[in-house]
């Protein structure tokens, strides 16, 4: 296991998998500007390591990430809300989503705002069965960010998303679960074991078939049929060139499982 200082933040990589750990438990992982700048390093630190093959980002303590930290927002001389989103947030989820590795959101207990933003922009959400997610701007006189109202209304529905995000009422898990918001739900004592597990297959899996599903499935969100259906033709013909093709038809036709190597 490989570990780098990131300050509130913990980095660790092993079996192919980084994990990333927001790491302030006493600010429910509330994301001030050295914890944002953390976080931007360790995701570029992850696509750097040829080593890494997934990613996974939680939350220490008792909460996944409560969002943005008010007390740094409300400091006299704080930048316009406006400048911190383009500065840091939309970088921060523009960097999650163009990572070629899958990030799997392990989702420990409350997520709330940009924290909710965080999970959303991530490949898949295993969540404990004692988390919740709140869009909790509206309480605070703002409106949702950090591609909020683009990832919402993709993942649960124009519908689902207009009463998250107007009322911000609480979701439970079960609930997140029952609506499509994450992928499953698991018992909080199991919810780093089975995130490993998942982690695991994929880390198995072609990390170069990975990352062009990935990128397949960003384009498909911005794009018609025809165009899509070109997409996959350039990609399936990049990813028909590789040796992880080669070693999987190979790996078939012998009835063993595949070496993928990523070449």
């Amino acid at each position: 296991m490989s570990g780098e200082p990131y300050g509130a933040l913990r980095y660790e990589v092993a079996d192919a998998i980084a994990t990333i750990t927001l790491d302030r438990p006493a600010a429910r992982n509330a994301l001030d500007a050295p914890l944002k700048r953390a976080l931007m390093a360790a995701l570029r630190q992850a696509g750097r390591d040829a080593a890494v093959r997934v990613a996974i980002l939680t939350g220490s303590g008792p909460a996944f990430c409560a969002g943005q930290d008010l007390r740094e927002a409300a400091a006299p001389g704080a930048p316009p809300l406006s400048t911190v989103l383009r500065s840091s947030y939309n970088p921060l989820i523009l960097a999650i989503r163009r990572l070629d590795v899958p990030v799997i959101a392990a989702v420990n207990g409350v997520a709330a705002g940009a924290g909710v933003a965080l999970a959303l922009a991530c490949d898949l959400r295993i969540a404990a069965d004692s988390a919740s997610f709140v869009l909790a701007f509206g309480r605070i006189g703002l409106v949702p960010d950090s591609g909020t109202t683009w990832f919402l209304p993709r993942l649960v529905g124009p519908a689902r998303a207009a009463e998250l995000a107007l009322l911000g009422d609480p979701l439970t898990a079960a609930a997140a679960e029952r609506i499509g918001l994450v992928n499953r739900v698991v018992p909080a004592a199991d919810l780093e074991a089975e995130t490993r597990s998942l982690a695991a297959r994929l880390a198995a899996a072609s990390p170069r078939a990975l990352a062009l599903t990935k990128r397949a499935l960003n384009r498909s969100l911005e794009t018609g049929l025809e165009a899509q259906l070109e997409e996959e033709a350039e990609l399936q013909g990049i990813a028909g060139r590789t040796a992880d093709h080669r070693e999987g038809v190979a790996a078939f036709l012998e009835k063993r499982p595949p070496r993928f190597t990523g070449e």
